[in-house]
C-alpha cells in the first residue's frame, strides 16, 4: 500500500561516469593540449577529467572522440544501482 503521506519516492537508477582520465593517460595527452586541439575551454575539458559533469555535452563529447580517436562508450559508462 503507498503511504499517502508520502510526497515524493526517490528512485535509484545508477551513475554515468566520464572515464575520460584513463584515456587521456593512455594516449599521453594532457589537458591542455586536448582543450587546445578541441577548441574547449580549458575548465571544461578539466571537468570532464575529473568525472563532474552533471550533463553530458554531445558536441563536447563529439571534439573529444574525435582528437583522441575514440568512442563515446570508451569515455562514458553506467553503472548499475546497488540493489538493497
Amino acid at each position: 500500500m503507498k503511504d499517502i503521506n508520502s510526497v515524493i519516492t526517490i528512485v535509484e537508477y545508477g551513475k554515468m561516469h566520464i572515464n575520460l582520465k584513463n584515456i587521456m593517460e593512455e594516449k599521453g595527452v594532457t589537458r591542455n593540449h586536448l582543450a587546445s586541439v578541441s577548441g574547449t575551454r580549458f575548465e571544461v575539458i578539466n571537468r570532464w577529467y575529473h568525472d563532474n559533469v552533471a550533463k553530458l555535452d554531445l558536441d563536447i563529447l563529439a571534439r573529444i572522440c574525435y582528437v583522441l580517436d575514440c568512442k563515446p562508450e570508451d569515455i562514458i559508462s553506467y553503472e548499475k544501482p546497488d540493489k538493497k
